[in-house]
């Protein structure tokens, strides 16, 4: 997609048609949590799957119940209808019990021609967190060994961290830089979400384009925060500059959730451990509500954001256990609140639109 002043961002299909008659690899990676650097060093491309959208669900239905929210069970139609037949790996971090269960699901049901390769990373930061993880990144190691045939060595994986790290560096400073980049919502979530499948060193100096241009006049838009998982369906992103939000912060799990910061340990695979446990309070790796809390209060401040919308997947556990605390707690520091729930697979509904409109026109 072509951005004011700013080179075009090559789709998914470019990336991947690219990269494959390169003779490189493709492994799909499911939400959230991944090593990059781990895959890159075994010559495969990390191409996430965040549902997607526009997918006929009826495959996936046939297999989950209906109160599986729209991520897993679009992603699970979007395999069984050949929509991932371009991947050489499936991978599925735990991120939740439904996303568990899709991963249980192509291992033992389903089965997809590719190898399926779970990923546990865990619920907290403690010292024994970081030896878990470690050991967990080592053992993945070993699994694509097995698959790729390959033995990346440990300069191999120091040098895809320092590239990965890089461009979580520069993925950082647009969240930060947001509102002096001169991007509406639509274009600064196609730059920031392209960190879902480019090679990081193509990422990185994309991203630095906009960072290097003139600071721009903020927009004029009345300035909220997002949390949430995901910025879809198509469509809501213009539906806030259309009502005249501007969100200035967000807390999304595909996004600002996950600006690691760089590890400092010698070994590879304790670094990796270091930047994926370093990144901000997620309830996918069990983070105490407090500290979601004292975040969001912070990003509020930071950006001058004059409320918070929980933008929501109809059936997100972790997401919807945090939301009474979230929201109790951020009115008690003076910040206003609203909730709205959507499906990936439908359009934006016009309830939710009016919610927004209403919810602005509050703290306005």
């Amino acid at each position: 997609m072509p951005l004011a002043g700013i080179g075009g961002i090559p789709t998914r299909s470019e990336v991947i048609r690219a990269h494959k008659s390169a003779g490189g690899g493709i492994a799909a990676v499911f939400p959230i949590h991944s090593p990059r650097a781990l895959l890159r060093a075994f010559g495969l491309l990390p191409v996430e799957v965040w549902g997607p959208p526009h997918v006929d669900v009826s495959h996936g239905a046939a297999h989950l119940q209906p109160y599986v929210c729209s991520i897993v069970r679009n992603a699970l139609s979007f395999v069984l209808a050949g929509g991932l037949d371009v991947a050489d790996v499936l991978v599925v971090p735990h991120a939740c019990d439904s996303l568990q269960g899709l991963g249980s699901i192509l291992i033992d049901f389903v089965r997809p021609r590719q190898t399926v390769l779970p990923f546990y990373p865990p619920r907290g930061t403690r010292p024994s967190d970081f030896d878990y993880l470690t050991a967990e990144l080592r053992a993945l190691y070993t699994r694509l060994q097995a698959v790729t045939g390959l033995t990346p060595s440990g300069e191999t994986l120091r040098d895809g961290i320092t590239r990965e790290e890089d461009a979580d560096r520069v993925l950082t400073l647009l969240h930060d830089l947001r509102r002096g980049l001169g991007l509406n919502s639509a274009e600064f979530y196609t730059l920031a979400r392209s960190r879902e499948y480019l090679p990081a060193e193509v990422f990185s100096a994309i991203a630095r384009q906009a960072l290097e241009r003139p600071p721009v006049p903020a927009p004029s838009g009345l300035p909220v925060l997002l949390s949430g998982i995901v910025p879809e369906p198509a469509g809501v992103l213009q539906a806030f500059d259309r009502i005249g939000a501007t969100i200035v912060a967000d807390d999304f799990a595909c996004s600002g959730r996950r600006l690691y910061p760089p590890g400092r340990d010698p070994d590879p695979f304790r670094r990796m451990a270091e930047g994926l446990l370093g990144g901000p309070p997620d309830p996918t790796r069990g983070s105490p509500i407090a500290e979601r809390l004292r975040r969001l209060i912070a990003l509020s401040r930071r950006s001058g954001a004059r409320g918070v919308i929980f933008y929501t997947l109809k059936f997100c556990e972790p997401e919807l256990f945090d939301l009474p605390s979230l929201r109790g707690g951020l009115q008690r520091a003076g910040l206003p609140t609203t909730s709205v729930e959507v499906d990936l697979s439908e359009g934006l509904p016009e309830q939710v639109q009016t919610r927004l409109e209403a919810f602005l026109e509050m703290i306005a």
